[in-house]
């Protein structure tokens, strides 16, 4: 396995990763595309036999020294269960501490369906910092995670 920046080549690769995740909405699902297209985020892809499936998508928080968000982690679910996803997290940490990060935040719902994206944070050694009750629509919850280099 491949863990390195993304190229313009790898913007169908990412849109098919994105579009095999079952908990994605259609608007998250454009999001992602909207975020590659816009510019401006990094991209860092996992690359199996030559074909992307897995990546992130990361930058800097604006007015901040050094705090990074973690807008997108996906994984192609033919690439799950094999090291992937925790792979693709410490290659993007090491690009987030090359450029002066110290402390990279994960922001996901707190639906039941995202369960599994909660327990992986917390598997990969991320603290839960807060819940804001709600945030997203009512019943919707906003749970964020850190982690501190």
């Amino acid at each position: 396995m491949i863990f390195e920046p993304a190229k313009p080549e790898d913007r169908q690769g990412i849109l098919a990763v994105t579009a095999k995740i079952d908990v994605f909405t259609d608007e998250e699902k454009d999001t992602v595309r909207e975020l590659w297209d816009d510019g401006g985020y990094d991209f860092l892809v996992a690359r199996r036999d030559g074909r992307v499936v897995g990546f992130t998508c990361y930058g800097e928080r604006a007015l901040t020294e050094g705090t990074y968000d973690l807008f997108w982690i996906a994984v192609d679910p033919s690439a799950r269960r094999l090291g992937t996803g925790k792979s693709l997290m410490r290659a993007t940490e090491a690009e987030v501490q090359k450029r002066g990060g110290r402390i990279l935040i994960a922001e996901t719902s707190g639906m039941e369906s995202y369960a599994s994206t909660r327990a992986f944070y917390e598997s990969v050694g991320y603290q839960k910092e807060a819940v804001i009750r709600d945030f997203y629509k009512p019943g919707d919850d906003l749970a964020i995670y850190t982690l501190h280099f």
